[in-house]
C-alpha cells in the first residue's frame, strides 16, 4: 500500500503541529496548502529537518498552490481567523466563512474523494457550511470539537481527584462553544460515577471551567488560541479513520434525527472507520443533559442562521 496523502489546508500553529505530529505517528505524507507565500513552505522545510532525527520517512511539502492537495485521502481544515482576547468564536462567523467556501471549493475540485475534518471556528457552523459547499456525503465531512472539548473536560477532572487521565472518562457534546454539554451521567473514574468522588458544586465548577477553556488558553497567550491539543484531538481522528478504529468519539456529525436534531451538525457521539462517520450513537440524557443539549443546539442553529 502507498503512503497515504494528508493534505493541512492551513499551515498556522495548528497546521504546523498537525503537520509535526503526523510525521511522528508515521500517518502518511504531508501537505501544507496556505495562502501566505513563503510560510508552508518554511515550515514544511523545517519540518523535513526533523525525519533525520526521528528517522522518519515521510514527504512533507508546503504550497501557496490549492491544487497541489490533488488526490489527499484526507483534509484537515483550520484556514481561518484565530479567535483574539475578547473574541467569541460566532463573532468569526463572516470572516471564516468566506474562508471556508474557498476551500471547500479546492476540496471539491482537487480531493473530492477525501475524508475531510475542519477545525476552523466557530466549528459547528463552519463544518455545516462545508459539506453544503463540498456536496459530499456527511459521513465524509466532519468537525472536530468534542474531542478537545471532551479532554479538557478530563484534564480538569483528572488534576482534580489526582489521577492519572487514564482513569477518567467523559464525554463533551452539543455546539462547541459555551453551551457544551459535559454529559456527567457518562462520567466516571475507572467505572465510578464522577459523583461518587466530586460535590455536584465542585463539578459544576469544573464543568463552567471546561466550557471556557478555549478562551481561558486565548486570554493567557493573548495574541492566538490553543493549537497543541486541537492538533492533537484532529490526529486521533485521523488515525481511526486510516486505520479503520471505530473509535467512540465525541464529534461534531451532520444528525438525521438523533438525539432529536434534523440536518444539523452539532456534537455528538460517533464511530469513525473507514467509511467516515459510520454511526452516531445515541445515549441516554438526564431530563437536564437533553434540556443543555437542547439549548447549546439552538445557539448553534442561530450561528448558522447568520449563514
Amino acid at each position: 500500500m502507498g503512503r497515504r496523502k494528508i493534505a493541512l489546508i492551513g499551515a498556522g500553529q495548528i497546521g504546523g503541529t498537525l503537520a509535526l505530529l503526523a510525521g511522528l505517528r508515521k500517518l502518511g505524507d504531508v501537505v501544507l496548502y496556505d495562502i501566505a507565500e513563503g510560510m508552508p513552505q518554511g515550515k514544511a522545510l523545517d519540518l523535513s529537518h526533523v525525519a533525520p532525527v526521528f528517522g522518519l520517512d515521510f514527504s512533507v511539502t508546503g504550497t501557496n498552490d490549492i491544487a497541489d492537495i490533488a488526490g489527499a485521502d484526507i483534509c484537515v481544515v483550520t484556514s481561518g481567523v484565530p479567535r483574539k482576547p475578547g473574541m467569541s468564536r460566532d463573532d468569526l462567523v463572516k470572516t471564516n466563512a468566506d474562508i471556508v467556501r474557498s476551500v471547500a471549493a479546492g476540496i471539491r475540485e482537487h480531493a473530492p474523494g477525501s475524508f475531510v475534518i475542519v477545525i476552523t471556528n466557530p466549528l459547528d457552523a463552519m463544518v455545516y457550511l462545508m459539506q453544503k459547499e463540498t456536496g459530499f456525503d456527511p459521513k465524509k465531512v466532519v468537525g472536530m470539537a468534542g474531542v478537545l472539548d471532551t479532554a479538557r473536560h478530563e484534564a480538569f477532572l483528572a488534576a482534580e481527584l489526582e489521577l492519572s487521565v487514564n482513569s477518567v472518562s467523559a464525554f463533551v457534546l452539543g455546539g462547541h462553544g459555551d453551551t457544551m454539554v459535559p454529559v456527567r451521567s457518562y462520567t466516571t473514574t475507572n467505572g465510578i460515577p464522577i459523583t461518587k468522588k466530586i460535590s455536584d458544586e465542585r463539578l459544576t465548577e469544573i464543568e463552567n471551567r471546561t466550557r471556557k477553556a478555549g478562551g481561558e488558553v486565548v486570554s493567557l497567550l493573548k495574541t492566538g488560541s490553543a493549537f497543541y491539543s486541537p492538533a492533537a484531538s484532529a490526529i486521533q481522528m485521523v488515525e481511526s479513520y486510516i486505520y479503520d478504529e471505530r473509535r467512540l468519539l465525541p464529534a461534531c456529525a451532520q444528525c438525521n434525527g438523533e438525539f432529536g436534531v434534523d440536518g444539523m451538525y452539532v456534537g455528538v457521539p460517533v464511530i469513525i472507520g473507514k467509511a467516515g462517520v459510520e454511526e452516531i450513537v445515541e445515549i441516554d440524557l438526564t431530563d437536564d443533559e437533553k434540556s443543555q443539549f437542547q439549548k447549546s443546539v439552538e445557539a448553534v442553529q442561530s450561528v448558522v442562521d447568520i449563514l
